[in-house]
């Protein structure tokens, strides 16, 4: 698989393995390293080595390992997850948050796509068997999982076709300026942070983030929120870009009020999933309760006091 990336206007004047080993994709600098060594990357079209300084407008690409390696089944022995629903076509998992949903580079082993495969999850790429959709680490949730490639391909058709429903729970910072809203703008690699998203991108791509409050407390929300598309961190990035982050997530503005309400990760979980069953047609609807590390966070906001000042909207 080759990766096209375009040096942004914030990047220039690093090197390049440096800014490779910010790339995700990439997974480390020592990785970086070892990719230009075997002359796997270029730039504009020509090998450099790895101290090569990199500009704003270069394109650099770079030929990653065809797959990553599932690696050994016992390598998702011990996840921890729970089963929401199951039958011989597909089932339905809550992920605690802490789990990587499948091998990445620095995250080979102990994942939940491991896990499942012992189960029989299976369909997609051979390195994440059944993974339909996934869940960041620090996200906890509902997730669909295939067990067959026709199920698979039937289920991201759902998604693509946006018939498959989405519901997060969402702690802000502050509170939005209407009981509900609509967040429609485009998301991509930050120009100057390839570990981020951002609606400040080179590389748009459509998303929209539907929102409704849940329960206002005095200097947070808890909102559910819908996703209509889905891409990389796309709440968190949406509802950061409207100057509500999510509680605890540091990335993305949440910090200060994570540490304010002792967050121990950012206050997303996925709470609800409803779609039609590829194969029966049944309407399944599972929901999830909001998990036990995350009430103490959401009793700390509902007892902090009132902002004394201008609205904190």
């Amino acid at each position: 698989m080759t990766l096209r990336l375009e040096v942004g206007e914030g990047e220039g004047g690093a090197r390049l393995d440096a800014f490779l080993g910010a790339v995700p994709e990439v997974g480390s600098r020592a990785q970086a390293a070892r990719l230009v060594e075997e002359g796997r990357v270029r730039v504009d079209g020509q090998k450099r080595i790895k101290r090569h300084t990199v500009a704003a407008g270069e394109v650099v690409e770079v030929e990653l390992d065809e797959e990553i390696d599932i690696g050994d089944p016992a390598a998702g022995e011990g996840v921890p997850y729970d089963v929401a629903w199951e039958d011989e076509h597909l089932l339905v998992v809550d992920k605690p948050a802490g789990v990587v949903t499948h091998p990445a580079p620095g995250h080979p082993a102990g994942t939940l796509s491991q896990a499942l495969a012992l189960r029989g999850a299976s369909g997609g790429e051979a390195w994440r068997p059944g993974i339909v959709h996934r869940l960041d680490r620090d996200t906890s949730g509902l997730l669909v999982v295939a067990k067959s490639d026709a199920v698979h391909r039937s289920l991201q058709e759902l998604i693509r076709a946006r018939d498959m429903k989405r519901e997060y729970l969402a702690l802000v910072d502050g509170r939005p300026g209407s009981r509900t809203g609509t967040i429609d703008a485009p998301i991509g690699r930050d120009r100057r942070d390839r570990t981020r998203h951002s609606t400040r991108t080179d590389q748009p791509r459509d998303a929209r983030t539907h929102f409704e409050i849940e329960e206002e407390l005095p200097r947070t929300t808890l909102l559910r929120v819908r996703l209509e598309t889905g891409r990389t961190h796309q709440i968190r990035v949406h509802l950061s870009a409207i100057d509500h982050p999510v509680v605890g997530d540091a990335l993305y503005g949440g910090g200060a009020a994570g540490k304010r309400l002792a967050a121990t990760r950012q206050f997303l979980h996925s709470g609800s999933l409803m779609f039609g069953h590829p194969i029966t047609g049944e309407i399944l609807a599972c929901e999830s309760k909001l998990p036990v590390d995350l009430r103490p966070i959401f009793h700390a906001a509902a007892r902090e006091p009132a902002p004394v000042g201008p609205d904190r909207s």
